[in-house]
């Protein structure tokens, strides 16, 4: 079985007993985050149903960003976009930039990540029109305690960023659990 049949498959036996927590949890379905949060992370997949309950979050309570080693390449990039229509658009309040220990970005090159791209047919042309921001993405993140540090401030520093909404960074263990913050945004 192909993954999408794996997945629509799970789909089907998910829906045929969908749990009330699901059903019922709203009176009334909204958008709208329930704790005014959002949370902008790692798209690791140690973190899949494990840091949103380590941090007493429950579905339909914070907007959750995810990307590759959390990372904020730009001053308008898809992360900042998303920022900015849930503090303007859906009531967020604040933003918290969780980084994880062990983060498999920080093992990776430009070099490394290229010759796999050549590999598996990827134009070399394509490759030149992102091979400087690549560069800065990935030559630069080997810490992951430091880039949540530099994304607080890109975030806290942006000028479509509101003043008054805390920007906080964390760190998260994806063993343990276990939450250390990094930046008070207070």
């Amino acid at each position: 079985m192909q993954i999408l049949e794996q997945v629509l498959a799970a789909n089907q036996t998910f829906t045929k007993n969908l749990s009330d927590q699901f059903v019922h949890y709203f009176s009334e379905p909204s958008k709208m985050p329930k704790r005014q949060l959002a949370i902008f992370t790692c798209m690791d997949t140690r973190l899949v149903d494990f840091l949103e309950p380590a941090m007493g979050i429950k579905r339909g309570e914070a907007k959750v960003i995810k990307n590759a080693g959390n990372s904020v390449t730009g001053p308008f990039e898809a992360t900042i976009r998303s920022l900015i229509v849930g503090i303007f658009e859906l009531g967020v309040k604040e933003v918290f930039v969780i980084g994880h220990l062990d983060c498999g970005v920080s093992h990776t090159t430009s070099q490394g990540l290229t010759e796999k791209m050549l590999a598996r047919g990827i134009s070399p042309d394509a490759i030149k029109m992102i091979e400087k921001e690549l560069e800065d993405w990935l030559d630069h993140f080997h810490h992951p305690i430091n880039n949540v540090k530099e994304v607080v401030d890109k975030i806290h520093n942006n000028p479509l960023i509101p003043k008054d909404v805390p920007i906080h960074g964390l760190m998260f263990n994806p063993h343990t659990g276990e939450l250390e913050v990094v930046v008070n945004g207070y």
